[in-house]
């Protein structure tokens, strides 16, 4: 089965926002064990949205998870950064687990 559009889109993404992301907080200063835990969100932005690209179920979890994370980061900021989280978190949880995406990752595992 063809890639749903959706996917490609989200995958790429977040390929983008790790990576912007990392370099981004790379330039803070000295490595500590907060920019490391930055940095580690980071790589696993990268990493759900490559394996997304390949069709991997569990990516799209990951992602998800790492959204819903972002969701609880957020809470502790601002109400705007909230709003925009859980707005994000509802529009890719749509995109990944309604049935063209569902069944692009059901092929694409078996």
């Amino acid at each position: 089965m063809k890639r749903p559009m959706i996917v490609t889109v989200i995958g790429v993404l977040f390929i983008a926002v790790g990576v912007a992301g990392g370099g981004y907080h790379w330039k803070e200063g000295p490595m500590g064990w907060g920019l490391a835990a930055i940095e580690l969100s980071e790589v696993l932005a990268v990493v759900s949205g490559a394996f997304l690209l390949l069709g991997k179920s569990w990516a799209r979890w990951l992602l998800l998870s790492w959204t819903a994370f972002h969701v609880l980061i957020s809470a502790f900021d601002s109400v705007q950064k909230l709003a925009v989280h859980v707005v994000l978190f509802g529009l890719i949880g749509i995109a990944l687990l309604r049935p063209p995406a569902s069944e692009y990752f059901r092929t694409a595992s078996s």
